[in-house]
């Protein structure tokens, strides 16, 4: 894809959700507290709330903060009643979109959701619409400039699907879910630091924007990301290098 290039797409993304993170550890609390509520407050025998756990050290959280929320999650305390809710839809030139959240209130965040779609050239979509077009996986991606060799051998000895370098020297490995803090576990004490890491949605196939249609699909992204109750969007698009 001319002007296309992964690594630009990827650091302009981490860059601008780097932008937004004073609302990162409110999102990250939910998690937790979803996360303990369903699999209980042991993270050794909680991989989501072992995952989450590592999110919030990693967006250096304080571990009382973190306590809390997994003795709220665990108890039902403070009266939170989060639930999980993903929504589907298309943006601009059909591109595939999807949004999780946690949400106390599913009528409100059903509305917020769709019409931040309406309101930004999408239109939500119905359960399963384009979920089919992602993978669910454990994902790491590492800048060009690392060891393929020492990656691999890394990451495969502790259960990763696969291994694969692109053009620009960029690595990324794929793991099923279970494996990912096993994986990332592995990958740490063999001294290796992703860019991008996490439990994700997976494009299949990409669709590139550019010009005004890119920029009308990355306002419909930035105005979901805002909202409150959503946690991930998810996206098959790619922008080209201009945007």
């Amino acid at each position: 894809m001319a002007g296309h290039s992964k690594w630009a797409n990827i650091q302009h993304r981490k860059g601008r959700q780097d932008a937004k993170r004073g609302k990162l550890w409110t999102k990250i609390i939910r998690e937790i507290t979803v996360a303990a509520r369903a699999g209980g407050a042991d993270p050794d025998s909680n991989p989501r709330l072992r995952m989450a756990w590592d999110k919030a050290t990693d967006a250096n959280m304080p571990k009382d903060n973190i306590q809390r929320a997994i003795a709220r999650g665990a108890g039902g305390a403070d009266g939170d009643n989060y639930e999980e809710a993903r929504y589907e839809g298309y943006g601009v030139g059909g591109a595939a979109v999807i949004v999780d959240c946690t949400t106390d209130n599913r009528t409100r965040t059903a509305a917020e959701v769709r019409h931040a779609f309406t309101k930004n050239g999408g239109n939500l979509g119905t359960p399963g619409s384009v979920e089919f077009m992602f993978k669910h996986c454990g994902q790491f991606l590492f800048a060009p400039g690392n060891s393929e060799e020492k990656i691999m051998e890394a990451a495969l000895d502790a259960g990763a699907e696969d291994v694969v370098s692109d053009d620009e020297g960029g690595i990324e490995v794929i793991c099923a879910p279970g494996s990912y803090p096993a994986v990332r576990q592995a990958l740490a004490a063999a001294g290796l630091k992703a860019e991008v890491d996490g439990v994700v949605m997976k494009a299949l196939n990409e669709t590139e924007l550019t010009g005004d249609d890119a920029l009308k699909m990355q306002k419909l992204l930035d105005v979901l990301e805002d909202l409150d109750d959503v946690q991930d969007v998810y996206t098959n698009v790619v922008f080209d290098e201009a945007q």
